[in-house]
């Protein structure tokens, strides 16, 4: 019986944890997607020999992105506690977490980008240029859609990162898995409800990667 299995596990507080988890996990993951893609464009588009080559820019972003990218994320939440209490109002619940889990995630996932764009095919993108067309038409026809199955992959692993951070968030009061694990987890040694907890967050990580590959595989032509 589970019940003997797992005597301190409430079956109620895995269920609202988890989908504490997945709301966090899927809001701060559409919001690095769209940060993310908008950072790497710009990466790319004002690094040397892009369309709109500017040094000093291109220095500027690739600075601020290595700042963020290179902070631990645990640092970074208490670092953003006083911007997170201005917009959100509080420091506590998953919604809380969100402000840290995207500052931390879309400077890494911009540097996916970066790198995913420049595998473009350049004969491509001239091609594409010397039609006249516009930097709508080459971003929205030529470098998204050519670098799809890279962008795939990178949100992927992003997101897989996101599951972590949201876990150690947890730790000093998000919600969700990691702050299940650790409460009523470690602090109350019901050693129990840490492995399940583990093991939830295992599931999603791998439920995570087995659709990212499937989509990868699907936009890849090669």
């Amino acid at each position: 019986m589970p019940e003997d299995l797992f005597p301190h596990l409430k079956w109620d507080q895995l269920l609202a944890a988890t989908q504490e988890t997945l709301y966090m996990t899927a809001l701060s993951g559409a919001a690095t997607f769209v940060l993310g893609i908008a950072l790497g464009l710009a990466l790319f588009l004002t690094a040397r020999g892009g369309l709109f080559q500017n040094r000093a820019l291109y220095s500027a972003i690739s600075l601020v992105v290595n700042i963020f990218r290179s902070i631990p994320f645990i640092i970074l939440i208490v670092l953003l506690i006083p911007f997170t209490k201005t917009i959100v109002g509080t420091i506590l619940g998953a919604n809380a977490a969100l402000p840290a889990l995207i500052v931390g995630a879309a400077p890494f996932y911009a540097r996916l980008v970066e790198i995913a764009l420049r595998e473009v095919d350049k004969g491509v993108i001239e091609a594409t240029r010397s039609m006249g067309a516009r930097l709508t038409t080459l971003v929205f026809r030529v470098l998204l859609p050519e670098s799809s199955p890279a962008l795939v992959s990178g949100i992927t692993v992003t997101l897989i990162a996101l599951v972590s951070y949201s876990a150690m968030a947890g730790v000093i009061g998000a919600g969700g898995l990691g702050n299940l694990a650790y409460l009523e987890g470690f602090q109350r040694n019901h050693s129990d409800v840490t492995l399940v907890a583990t093991v939830t967050i295992l599931l999603i990580v791998f439920i995570i990667q087995l659709c990212g590959d499937v989509i990868t595989s699907l936009l890849d032509k090669r």
